[in-house]
């Protein structure tokens, strides 16, 4: 008793100290199965995945497919959480909500030849105190653009981060470059990376904004600075658009 007492007051102590950058997204990926019709998927978000989510408190669920015609097809699914404690109560919560076992059963029963996707892939990210916490579009959002900037190490995705958070966020704004969520990345592929997602109207704004961009004064002082070369390696750029049932 005593040892789980103390453990408590330690997480209590560790995570109440923490700075507001510690909300957590969870970032899942669906690979869609070719020739397979995904209501049973779509249903399942809509009508028992989101619903129970949202009696957690955990709101402004993005769900997206990819813009185009790629292959395979891919659906994105973005769950913001308070913090990371959050996220790991998440799921034992749903085995507990009744209203939602029922509302799943379609899915949960499902056999496998019913299922439309080929595998699920799961980021996790932590946000950031230069952007701490998700923010919806003040505007109707129909393209949103996805980027994970990979790094070398550990360090250079530290210096890229920092580049966020001193001076990368405020170009942003300037620019036109409505930011979703930021973050780095706890877990997933591509690490050591950060990622980032961006809210248009439309295909013309995001353009316009970008090319705003590089031209602009500060982004071309930060570029020449040192302690930010070498900070990144890659970029992998994916545009979305939302599903009719998204939250953002």
């Amino acid at each position: 008793m005593y040892f789980r007492i103390l453990a408590k007051i330690l997480l209590c102590l560790f995570f109440g100290n923490l700075p507001a950058q510690d909300q957590v997204y969870e970032l899942r990926t669906y690979e869609l199965e070719f020739f397979r019709p995904a209501e049973v998927l779509h249903n399942y978000f809509e009508k028992a995945l989101i619903p129970a989510l949202n009696r957690q408190g955990i709101k402004q669920i993005g769900v997206f497919e990819e813009y185009g015609e790629g292959l395979p097809k891919k659906m994105y699914l973005l769950i913001p959480y308070k913090n990371l404690l959050a996220f790991q109560a998440s799921k034992d919560n749903l085995t507990k909500d009744n209203t939602y076992l029922e509302d799943a059963s379609a899915y949960l029963n499902a056999n496998e030849a019913s299922i439309p996707y080929k595998r699920i892939t799961t980021r996790l990210i932590r946000s950031t105190y230069g952007f701490p916490n998700l923010v919806k579009p003040n505007f109707k959002a129909h393209l949103f653009e996805l980027r994970i900037y990979e790094s070398h190490n550990e360090d250079a995705l530290r210096r890229k981060v920092n580049m966020f958070n001193d001076s990368e966020f405020k170009i942003f704004e300037e620019v036109g470059l409505p930011m979703v969520f930021f973050g780095d990345n706890i877990a997933g592929d591509q690490m050591p990376c950060l990622t980032y997602l961006l809210a248009f109207e439309d295909m013309n704004a995001q353009m316009k904004a970008w090319s705003k961009f590089g031209p602009h004064p500060e982004w071309q002082r930060i570029i020449k600075l040192e302690k930010y070369a070498n900070s990144m390696n890659d970029i992998t750029r994916v545009f979305l658009k939302p599903l009719p049932y998204s939250q953002l």
